[in-house]
């Protein structure tokens, strides 16, 4: 089983976005039972939150539910539980390693790390463009499910 923790500043747009995102993408493979796919945030802000309205709408315009979420913070016990910790933005990537202590197993990476365009994927909470994040959140799913179905 290959286990992912998305990670973003607040646990409330993309990091879900690409929980709920890679779910479904591994559901209509046929591989569920092959993965663990959760979400965190780097800041206690969004805390018990649910997905930001608008993140869910983009959700629910590709027919993708985001139900249940519910924002929670990044613990230093994540390191062992996970394969993969992916965060959406360098700026993520500083905060998690700060709380995690480092990346001994070099497993810290950006989402589109695993793309052919390596880059941060921006914050739609300052920009609004939700379309833009879902469409480059989609694009380091698919890539970084590419890669890992060589795993399986």
């Amino acid at each position: 089983m290959i286990k992912i923790l998305f990670i973003c500043h607040g646990n409330i747009c993309r990091s879900p976005m690409a929980k709920f995102i890679l779910t479904d993408l591994v559901e209509k493979e046929g591989l569920s039972s092959e993965f663990l796919i959760d979400s965190a945030a780097t800041s206690t802000e969004e805390i018990g939150n649910p997905i930001y309205p608008p993140a869910r709408r983009k959700l629910k315009e590709h027919g993708i539910s985001s139900e249940g979420h519910q924002a929670r913070r990044m613990r230093p016990e994540d390191y062992e539980k996970y394969d993969y910790l992916l965060g959406m933005e360098q700026y993520n990537i500083r905060n998690m390693l700060r709380i995690l202590g480092g990346d001994p197993k070099h497993k810290v990476y950006r989402l589109l790390d695993f793309s052919d365009r390596p880059r941060d994927i921006d914050d739609p909470w300052y920009t609004g463009d939700f379309e833009t994040a879902y469409r480059e959140i989609l694009e380091g799913c698919r890539a970084f499910l590419e890669q890992m179905k060589n795993r399986i």
